[in-house]
């Protein structure tokens, strides 16, 4: 997606060659025109797959998935919790996963009357480096029964190998910005 592509290009900032900060457009301050061509773009790809559902990581991918729902006849958007309140019902599924740019392991949870057997999910997230994340989703929808229809990934780092993971479960991978490496703070696209 080259708009996408673009921004990275101009507007993040790299850190140690190994962490892509976009929190101007994507993780603190967000473009909502971008993301709303996001949204399209991840319904293009997936238009040949029935999506109920659309799961997610708290925090950075909520956004992207509730703008994404809509070119998905506004289907719901669940997200799994890494802090839960007291006040989340006690009945989840959960599922441990680690947070590289945190340095830091999380149990996400998700409330069982969120997702049934009958659903077919669309996993969406901001990024894709180990796919601990993703993993984590694909962990708790397994538990649920419901189907996975494929994970759209807004920036993929493929020198991370998170891709092998999600691809060996025959998952549909669809990532709109495919990053190879970071050399000398510049980044280098698939």
């Amino acid at each position: 997606m080259q708009l996408l592509k673009d921004k990275i290009r101009t507007d993040a900032k790299i850190i140690e060659d190994r962490i892509i900060q976009v929190d101007n457009f994507l993780n603190h301050q967000l473009d909502i025109t971008l993301f709303n061509e996001i949204g399209k773009e991840f319904k293009r790809r997936f238009s040949n797959k029935e999506v109920t559902k659309i799961v997610t990581v708290e925090t950075s991918g909520i956004a992207i998935a509730c703008i994404a729902a809509q070119y998905f006849n506004y289907v719901p958007v669940v997200f799994a919790k890494k802090h839960a309140g007291i006040n989340m019902n006690p009945d989840v599924y959960e599922a441990k996963v680690y947070s590289y740019t945190k340095n830091q392991e999380y149990t996400i949870k998700i409330s069982k009357e969120f997702l049934s057997p009958n659903d077919k999910i669309l996993m969406i997230d901001d990024f894709l480096a180990s796919g601990s994340a993703l993993m984590g989703l694909v962990s708790l929808i397994s538990q649920s029964g419901a189907e996975i229809s494929g994970a759209g990934i807004v920036i993929e780092k493929t020198f991370q190998e998170g891709r092998k993971l999600i691809q060996q479960n025959g998952i549909q991978l669809e990532s709109l910005a495919i990053i190879d490496s970071i050399r000398d703070g510049q980044v280098i696209f698939k």
